[in-house]
């Protein structure tokens, strides 16, 4: 669902700042969706950790210039997950993506949780 909420965000942007930063977000919530779904009982400040910190490797690699790693990112596929230009206010929207996950996350680990002997 995030995946395609992505693709999306780039078909029908939204109006704004939102236009360019929503896919970046998104980017990172899908990142952390994939690290829970590995990791189902990690904490989630760590998995927003990991997930900003590897969105944040994936933008500064475009800074890259190795030959196969610029044709890699002339495919489509490899433009989706890898970028194509570096932009520091894209880390920004990483750290945006990441926070959103968190709390949606928190949300429901909360709400899931079993009671606790000692609120009975």
């Amino acid at each position: 669902m995030v995946v395609a909420l992505g693709l999306l965000s780039r078909r029908h942007p939204l109006p704004g700042v939102l236009a360019e930063y929503t896919g970046d977000a998104l980017y990172t919530v899908a990142m952390f969706c994939a690290l829970c779904w590995f990791v189902p009982t990690g904490r989630g400040t760590v998995l927003a950790a990991v997930a900003f910190a590897v969105s944040a490797a994936v933008e500064t690699s475009q800074l890259l210039r190795w030959p196969w790693l610029t044709d890699l990112r002339g495919s489509r596929l490899g433009a989706l997950v890898l970028g194509q230009g570096f932009q520091w206010a894209d880390l920004l929207a990483y750290g945006i993506g990441a926070l959103a996950a968190w709390a949606v996350d928190r949300s429901f680990r909360r709400r899931l949780a079993p009671p606790s002997p000692l609120s009975r």
